[in-house]
């Protein structure tokens, strides 16, 4: 039986006592209604699952025992980072959590000229956090041990000038130059292979947006013969690569 694994944002290690966090501790209890003695797993993002019991349970919480650690070797040897437009509400959740599932190793939104969300300020603080949360509970359910970066939400510009100069960068692109079919990515066996895929919001990359991705040396890729939207796009395009260089 497959055990329920939750996030816990500290040091784990066998032998230790831990009083879990309270969203943790809500789910186990609460939702999932486990009792003292019952085992579940943590895991905090350095790539080990903790195995654990609870031993007690009251109001407020619950404590855990941890018992031992087991390596979790499921990342892809193909490092996919999503750059990804900023889309509306429930779209951009379902984009980070399929995404996640998918593999990403990175995930960078993006404001650009079509976005038609409007974040600053405190309101993106509880958006990012938001959208971590999304992304955790991706990892809980794909059983990934390692989090995806969620970098800082900012202006194409920007995070075009901020991505790694060893990465190659695709961007979706109904007249692009590339296809999957014939696309070469050149494998090095004792380095990482990076892929920067980058996604426009609803409205599509506009002419100003495609010249700053050429700019950052961004190359077309022809997906298919249908224009996908944003919360597609992006998704087929990891799962593309992940079954052509990945781990599929």
């Amino acid at each position: 039986m497959r055990l329920t694994r939750v996030h816990v944002d500290g040091p784990l290690a066998p032998g230790m006592r831990l009083r879990l966090p309270e969203h943790a501790a809500a789910h186990l209890v609460r939702v999932l209604r486990l009792r003292e003695g019952d085992a579940c797993v943590l895991f905090n993002g350095d790539g080990r699952d903790y195995a654990a019991r609870l031993v007690a349970t009251d109001k407020r919480g619950a404590d855990v025992d941890i018992s031992e650690s087991t390596p979790v070797d499921n990342e892809s040897p193909l490092r996919i980072v999503l750059l990804q437009g900023i889309a509306r509400g429930e779209k951009m959740d379902l984009i980070l959590q399929k995404a996640t599932e998918l593999g990403v190793a990175g995930i960078v939104p993006v404001f650009a000229d079509r976005t038609e969300v409007r974040l600053d300020g405190e309101r993106l603080d509880k958006r990012m956090a938001h959208w971590r949360s999304v992304v955790i509970s991706a990892c809980e359910q794909s059983g990934r041990a390692r989090i995806p970066d969620l970098h800082p939400a900012r202006a194409l510009r920007d995070a075009a000038a901020s991505l790694p100069a060893d990465a190659h960068r695709l961007t979706l692109d109904p007249e692009g130059t590339h296809r999957f079919a014939t696309l070469v990515l050149p494998r090095d066996a004792d380095a990482t292979t990076t892929v920067i895929i980058a996604i426009g919001p609803e409205g599509g990359w506009s002419d100003k947006d495609r010249m700053i991705l050429a700019d950052a040396g961004f190359h077309g890729l022809r997906l298919g013969p249908r224009v996908l939207r944003t919360e597609t796009a992006g998704l087929a395009a990891i799962a593309a690569l992940q079954a052509g260089f990945g781990d599929w």
